[in-house]
């Protein structure tokens, strides 16, 4: 099992990627737990308005 978000709500959305053109990585959360992976080192967990969490890419300086 691999990453799990509770968002305002009380909702549970977990952590799932795939691989977009280019063969980029797209991460998205979805409340399906199977096949979800862990949070990747350089992100962070952001919630949307809606209560919908997304990743943020940490910048450093």
């Amino acid at each position: 099992m691999g990453y799990c978000y509770t968002n305002k709500k009380g909702e549970k959305w977990y952590l799932h990627v795939k691989i977009g053109r280019g063969g980029n990585f797209i991460f998205y959360f979805s409340k399906d737990p199977i096949d979800s992976i862990d949070l990747p080192s350089g992100y962070i967990v952001v919630e949307g308005k809606n209560g919908v969490p997304f990743l943020k890419k940490i910048f450093k300086k």
